[in-house]
């Protein structure tokens, strides 16, 4: 037979420009050495492709749109291949659910001042359909970041209120912060998306009548069906105990106007079938078809990362994504749901790589997830990211490479290992002794953080503009060619 079966791992060494690569697990696929199988391969793609012939014209009646905050393009390659590597393949052969999508494009990505933009001016771009200043969400450009007196008059609609106003239920699902710049966009109008609470708002603002971002969350589309992720500490008045870190005062509330958002949000639903969870428990102990209206802050600030995540306490997203779908799609006139996997960016903002990666694979899980609980024929589910950020990988890797591991050659300059992760700048820059640090004597794969070496000095991780991936399912005519993200 052509076609062998699948071996478990073949150990050997790797001889590649001269060096020997010590300790390399390459994972062969005894069927890929033969041309028939690519040659089958070709022929069920392109079968594939045929069927997209038929065409699905029909109108979209839910909309799920899946950001992965800081999810540029190598990030997902390699969460692709971590993804593989933990379930026990050499990772490169893999599919993410996003790369089963039919429809795929690029987007440039950029602010209208900004040759490298942020979270904020974009989330404006791709919710509101309209590019903004760094910093800003809600507004247009004429709106200037931190000046409070260019915010009236230059407020621009999210797609989250069209839906409202179009009879479906919306949510907000997210792993940072309810109020931060991504989630905000879609209901705020704010000239500086650091301004979460009062508390962070400069008396000037304050007096001229700019509202800080957690109250527009409740006050400016109040009816919001669905509310999940952290930033409990800014719904509530100044020095107020945290419910779940009671002793820790840096979780203590934030806001200087007394109010507590969450208790108002609380006494506004109370004749509706409304439930506030706090907590992992509370959260799955609900029954999604007696809940209408559902508010969840998990934590004070962002939710903990994936790979630190407290089950007792924390649910992941897919478990959100779960629950916020189920409620939502009782509407017969449809939803709209924005999903954020927002600590990808966090991750390559401290240089965490693992943890980065590792919540782009649960975006995926929940992406999977999302799938199941809906149809493809009434059904427009979007994945695609804000902006990328200054993270690669590389060195002439071996199949089935640790995407945490070490290269397998040295550098032809100074003669030392390098990871196959790099940054292009951040806090990772390391000289021992005016040189460059001998990153052999790290296990990148056993620690959840590890700086990368990289070019630039600085002292955290900053984006950067390469184009972003856009992966539709439905609507090819929306997702082909080089797009704009507004």
């Amino acid at each position: 037979s052509k076609m062998y079966n699948l071996i478990q791992s073949l150990c050997q060494c790797v001889i590649i420009c001269g060096q020997t690569c010590k300790h390399v697990f390459l994972r062969l696929v005894e069927p890929e050495k033969d041309p028939d199988f690519w040659k089958e391969w070709a022929q069920r793609t392109l079968k594939n492709a045929l069927t997209l012939q038929d065409l699905n014209k029909n109108v979209a009646k839910n909309i799920i749109l899946f950001l992965g905050d800081g999810m540029g393009v190598p990030t997902v390659t390699a969460a692709r291949i971590l993804k593989g590597q933990m379930s026990g393949q050499s990772g490169e052969e893999t599919q993410l659910e996003m790369d089963k999508f039919p429809y795929v494009a690029l987007s440039k990505t950029y602010n209208t001042n900004a040759q490298v933009p942020d979270s904020a001016g974009t989330a404006t771009a791709y919710l509101c359909g309209v590019k903004a200043n760094e910093g800003t969400v809600g507004v247009s450009a004429a709106a200037v970041r931190s000046q409070c007196n260019t915010t009236q008059g230059n407020e621009v609609t999210s797609i989250l209120k069209w839906a409202k106003d179009a009879g479906k239920s919306v949510g907000i699902v997210t792993t940072t912060r309810v109020n931060h710049a991504t989630p905000s966009a879609a209901y705020a109008h704010c000239v500086d998306r650091d301004w979460y609470s009062d508390g962070d708002m400069p008396t000037e603002a304050l007096q001229s009548g700019c509202k800080d971002i957690a109250r527009q969350l409740f006050e400016n589309i109040p009816d919001i069906d669905v509310i999940m992720g952290g930033g409990r500490r800014n719904m509530y008045p100044r020095n107020t105990p945290d419910v779940e870190y009671p002793g820790d005062k840096k979780h203590n509330g934030t806001r200087k106007d007394g109010r507590n958002l969450v208790g108002e949000w609380i006494d506004r639903v109370k004749d509706k079938k409304s439930y506030y969870a706090w907590n992992r428990k509370d959260l799955l102990s609900l029954n999604p078809n007696n809940v209408d209206y559902l508010l969840g802050l998990f934590e004070p600030a962002d939710l903990p990362y994936e790979l630190e995540r407290n089950k007792e306490t924390d649910p992941s997203l897919t478990e959100m994504v779960d629950v916020a779908i189920k409620i939502l799609r009782k509407n017969e006139r449809g939803f709209y749901l924005l999903v954020e996997g927002g600590r990808i960016d966090h991750g390559h903002h401290e240089g965490k790589a693992k943890q980065a990666l590792h919540e782009a694979v649960e975006m995926d899980r929940a992406i999977t997830r999302a799938g199941l609980l809906t149809s493809i024929y009434d059904t427009l589910t979007v994945v695609t990211a804000d902006h990328s950020h200054v993270f690669s990988f590389g060195g002439y890797t071996p199949r089935g490479n640790s995407i945490f591991g070490l290269a397998p050659t040295v550098s032809d300059i100074d003669q030392k290992p390098f990871t196959s992760i790099l940054y292009g700048n951040g806090p990772g820059f390391k000289l021992v002794n005016s040189t460059r640090e001998n990153v052999s004597t790290v296990d990148y794969g056993k620690y959840l953080q590890a700086d990368r070496y990289l070019i630039l000095p600085r002292s955290s991780y900053i984006w950067d503009t390469w184009n972003v991936g856009i992966f539709g399912i439905l609507f090819f005519l929306l997702f082909y060619g080089m797009l704009c993200s507004c």
